[in-house]
């Protein structure tokens, strides 16, 4: 992060981006997403990359769920937690949304579990987007700092 090359904002912006696909899309998807867009706005494409790491294997099996919980409650659709587990498990236990099972799970989804997995996602996304960018500046500014000084 403090050694690409990229001025600090755009640094800032890759990790900031990576931030908000890792919540907003689904994953598996995300890296098809973060990294054209690092591209096309001119932002740090390791952040873009790394930056999605927010969910991965691990996480998401506690990041989905509440992300669900809470965006169906946005979008007017409360689900409980035990359908949850009965809707979202089968999915992030899958090998991929791209093979069979995956997308049999996937079709199985209803519009409550999908709509209150975007809803929640934009609304994770824009809670940790804005610190990613500021915290991950900073770093940058002050590592340059310091290197500059030796």
């Amino acid at each position: 992060m403090v050694r690409d090359p990229l001025p600090p904002n755009r640094v800032a912006g890759g990790w900031a981006l990576g931030m908000f696909v890792g919540c907003f899309i689904p994953f598996g998807l995300q890296l098809l997403v973060s990294v054209p867009l690092a591209f096309r706005w001119h932002v740090s494409k390791i952040g873009a990359t790394v930056g999605t790491l927010v969910t991965n294997p691990v996480t998401i099996f506690f990041i989905y769920p509440a992300q669900c919980w809470v965006g169906s409650r946005l979008i007017g659709m409360p689900l409980s937690w035990e359908e949850l587990n009965h809707n979202v498990f089968p999915v992030l236990k899958t090998a991929s949304v791209f093979s069979k099972a995956g997308l049999d799970a996937l079709t199985q989804l209803g519009w409550s579990v999908l709509g209150g997995f975007f809803a929640g996602g934009l609304l994770l996304a824009l809670i940790l987007t804005p610190p990613t960018y500021f915290f991950v500046k900073h770093i940058v500014v002050e590592y340059r700092k310091i290197m500059d000084k030796l």
